[in-house]
Formats: C-alpha cells, structure tokens, sequence
C-alpha cells in the first residue's frame, strides 16, 4: 500500500504523474486502482482499460527500475502500448494529465537498456 501523506494533488492521475517523477512506479501503479476498478465496475470498459494501459505501463518501469526483472518488463511494457489508442477515445475529466502521464512514462522509458 502507498503512503498517502506524501501525495499533497487532489486527483488520482495527478498523484500518478508526481509518483513517475519521483521513481515511485509501484506506488503509482497503485494509484489509479480505484479509478480503473470504478469504470470496470460500472461497464465502462474503454475507460477501464485506457487506465490499465497506464498502470501497465508503470508496472513495466517498476519491474525494470525497482525489482531488476527486465524480462517482467517486456512482458508488460507492450500491455501499456495496447491500450493506448484508447486514451483518444474516451472523455475523461482532466484528459490532458493522462497525455502528460502517458508522454512521461514514454519519456522515463528512454532510460529502459535492454
């Protein structure tokens, strides 16, 4: 579970784009759970899997960067890659900060030596 007291954003996805500046990519994982267990709950599947695409995507990085699993990391990095077309397809509020989120996790990729 993530320490909550080191998050002062209001949002889900703003505490995930502090938590990939950081290096925090197992607890930004976690961030988002409650969102993308929301839509999936309430049939809103593109919506769902638009966030598990970004949750994938930081669980590559944490398996690459913080549990040294480089073979984890290809397995789920292609995940975050999948799901990404349907950021363009659904309304979600404060849309622009997951294109932030998701520009950032490609950007901290660059770093990724395979």
């Amino acid at each position: 579970m993530y320490d909550k007291t080191k998050f002062f954003q209001k949002t889900a996805i703003e505490r995930f784009i502090y938590s990939l500046q950081n290096g925090w990519f197992a607890q930004g994982h976690e961030l988002l759970e409650d969102d993308w267990n929301y839509y999936k709950k309430n049939n809103e599947k593109k919506k769902s899997l638009a966030l598990k695409g970004l949750i994938n995507g930081a669980t590559a990085l944490a398996l690459y960067f913080e549990k040294k699993r480089p073979q984890g990391y290809e397995k789920v990095w292609p995940v975050f890659i999948k799901y990404l077309p349907l950021l363009d397809e659904v309304e979600l509020e404060n849309k622009d900060k997951f294109y932030e989120a998701r520009d950032l996790l490609f950007k901290i990729n660059e770093r990724v030596k395979l």
